[in-house]
């Protein structure tokens, strides 16, 4: 089959959705005997390196020079240009990589869906998600031929906002990092000494980052890893950690790892001032090879989210051998099972307490990490390969029949 795959969320610093499509493209680029696959890239001036080429592996390329948010207001609004005419040649599949279809001329069509925040929260959205997602989704995920999902969380809870019929999604989980030898090297169990040891902690990419006295190469920090965005809760992660410092001054570090979005400013500007001051620090964007390196080092990850449509960061950590302190809300109980400890997203106690076990309880973060690592590695990027292709032969048999 002949797939065209939406690659344009990983072409600069991929997040999440980034990941997720690079991760696919070349788990698919390994079925060479089902699909002659097809990754496209729309942007004005960046472009697939000589590395990312390799990573992907055997694919074609379609690079287009268009500027992708001119792109996307052409194919949202107008549902022109069909995407054959930039490519010029045919698909049986294009895949979009968010919940808008991508215009095509024959093929049938796919929309990935991660999550429905934008219309609970249409204010925390920046450009066309703000724009166009809360008002298109419905019509385009009811003329979808094939909806991707990638947790039991997110089918359900289109099945009851969008009220789609279970028949047309189709669940594909995410795998875990292939981290491969760095992490087989980490014993089982693993853990810092309780009073901490210096290591040397790498490089961390940091893109305009904002750091708030002293060094950020703490002796295994807690680890917050993700945009800074509304939905990730962070008010009541600093609150709990204001906490903690004024009752337990040895408490270790807080790294905020990743971009901030417009609207963190506020939680930015509360690390100047006391407590929090010379005790958390933020980074920018860090790519792959820095997030391993922030999380080898990591105490535990912490998630306050308030909705998450999967959560990597979870993923990622626990495929290290990191303990993790996530939300009770969106997949993340789904993903994390019982390999984790579980907070209210707004129980500042609560997160004061369940980051205070995981310092003080050695016995209890030995068996999270064993279980985390468990639980990764029942995740499976050819296992999710394997289960849209699946979904690919199914909507193209029952395309071809209408």
């Amino acid at each position: 089959m002949r797939v065209l795959l939406d690659y344009r969320p990983a072409l600069r610093e991929r997040t999440g959705v980034g990941e997720y499509f690079h991760e696919l493209a070349r788990a698919l680029a390994r079925r060479t005997q089902e699909v002659d696959l097809t990754v496209f890239t729309s942007s004005w001036k960046d472009r697939l390196n000589g590395s990312m080429r390799r990573e992907l592996g055997p694919v074609a390329v379609v690079d287009a020079r268009i500027p992708i948010r001119a792109l996307n207001f052409a194919w949202h609004r107008l549902e022109w240009p069909k995407v054959e005419s930039i490519a010029r040649r045919s698909f049986d599949i294009v895949h979009a990589a968010h919940p808008l279809l991508i215009p095509s001329a024959g093929a049938a069509r796919v929309v990935t869906i991660h999550d429905l925040h934008f219309l609970d929260f249409p204010s925390h959205a920046q450009g066309e998600v703000r724009r166009d997602y809360p008002r298109l989704v419905k019509s385009h995920a009811e003329r979808a031929d094939l909806i991707v999902v990638n947790s039991d969380y997110t089918r359900r809870l289109l099945r009851g906002r969008l009220e789609l019929t279970h028949d047309r999604i189709v669940v594909c989980r995410p795998g875990a990092p292939e981290w491969g030898k760095r992490v087989a090297k980490m014993r089982e169990g693993d853990l810092p000494p309780k009073g901490g040891s210096h290591e040397s902690g790498g490089s961390h990419e940091s893109g305009g980052s904002h750091e708030s006295g002293g060094s950020h190469e703490e002796d295994h920090p807690i680890l917050f890893l993700g945009t800074l965005e509304p939905r990730k809760n962070l008010g009541v992660l600093l609150d709990a950690y204001a906490q903690l410092l004024r009752t337990h001054r040895d408490i270790p570090g807080l790294i905020l790892a990743g971009k901030a979005a417009r609207l963190a400013r506020p939680w930015l500007d509360r690390l100047n001032r006391a407590p929090l001051a010379g005790h958390v620090h933020h980074l920018g964007y860090v790519d792959n090879a820095a997030r391993f390196d922030l999380l080898r080092r990591a105490r535990m990850l912490v998630m306050p989210s308030l909705d998450e449509g999967f959560g990597f960061p979870a993923v990622e950590a626990m495929a290290c051998g990191v303990p993790v302190v996530v939300s009770t809300r969106g997949s993340l109980p789904e993903v994390v099972g019982d390999a984790g400890l579980f907070v209210d997203p707004a129980d500042v106690d609560g997160w004061a307490s369940a980051i205070l076990r995981l310092v003080q309880d050695r016995q209890l973060s030995t068996q999270l990490i064993a279980k985390g690592r468990r639980r990764a590695r029942e995740m499976r990027w050819d296992d999710a390969a394997d289960a849209l292709i699946k979904a690919y032969a199914r909507t193209i048999a029952v395309s071809r029949r209408h």
